[in-house]
């Protein structure tokens, strides 16, 4: 083979295996499905509230939930007063289980017109962040909880948004992701969220998506979803899938519409007499409700 064609062979080699390599990037695994990846976990608002960290790994076990995101100064008891080797034994247990620690429920929030306040809130989410990476979790749920008022909205959106920057930067170092809950007085509208989240530029900062009634207001929820689509974080929030009259179903469409792979975690509210039985209840529903989704993709 003369110089020539030798040039001439290899630049078709390698033009045919970039495009090969490119033809394998964009063919889906075979029989994946837009959300087959998103998995079920319980938030330990009411129904895990009570359980000590066995018992609640153990009853997601039996009740077929992935994980669990864990509220503060619950039974559990996993909190920033854990020492070192105390923190190593909760990452033990998780990963005994295959249960994952999902994260950290914290009521932490940024709004507050004094600007002492909002230093305890970041210092707090930080200590939160720490925990969760010492114990195997992946972020830490936090929150707007209002506007104040006599301040204008653009300064408080402002105000939050820049205090997730810190909080978010200071996570990144724990591998952690900051997880915005959509909540609180005004700050529950998604325009709202969505002003905020213009001042947001940590790439590990994200919205947590809460299932509330706001979520229906102006244009509907498929155009506030829309407005924070971009910017999801790994987790959702989500009541009772078969109680109230909030639209799960278009919820659930739109998330494997857009092949969400992050945490369904159910933040139940209600009381029921067998909670592995209502556990198991809401996963069969949540699971048919995925495949419903799916059926109304385009072939």
């Amino acid at each position: 083979m003369n110089s020539q064609t030798r040039r001439d062979f290899l630049k078709v080699s390698v033009a045919s295996s970039v495009a090969l390599a490119a033809g394998c990037a964009a063919t889906p695994l075979v029989g994946h499905k837009p959300g087959d990846k998103m998995k079920l976990g319980l938030v330990t608002y009411q129904w895990g509230k009570d359980w000590d960290l066995p018992t609640l790994i153990a009853n997601c076990k039996k009740t077929g939930f992935e994980g669990v995101e864990l509220r503060v100064d619950h039974a559990h008891k996993v909190s920033p007063k854990l020492t070192a080797a105390e923190r190593k034994a909760v990452k033990k247990q998780f990963a005994r289980s295959k249960i994952t620690l999902v994260g950290m429920g914290c009521n932490w929030a940024f709004h507050d017109t004094d600007p002492a306040r909002v230093a305890a809130n970041i210092e707090g989410a930080k200590a939160y962040a720490r925990l969760s990476g010492d114990c195997g979790g992946s972020g830490v749920k936090v929150k707007p909880n209002a506007l104040p008022k006599g301040v204008s909205v653009a300064k408080t959106c402002e105000q939050i948004g820049k205090s997730l920057n810190v909080v978010g930067k200071y996570a990144a170092k724990y591998k952690q992701e900051i997880r915005v809950e959509v909540h609180g007085g005004g700050t529950s509208e998604l325009p709202v969220m969505k002003q905020i989240f213009d001042h947001v530029t940590e790439p590990n900062v994200g919205v947590c998506w809460n299932c509330n009634d706001q979520d229906l207001n102006g244009k509907g929820l498929k155009y506030n979803f829309n407005l924070v689509k971009k910017r999801f974080g790994n987790t959702v929030h989500v009541r009772e899938f078969n109680i109230g009259d909030y639209p799960y179903q278009e919820l659930i469409d739109l998330f494997v519409a857009m092949d969400y792979k992050g945490w369904i975690l159910l933040e139940a509210r209600t009381k029921p007499k067998d909670r592995i039985a209502a556990m198991i209840e809401q996963r069969e529903v949540f699971e048919k409700m995925v495949k419903n989704a799916q059926a109304k993709l385009p072939s």
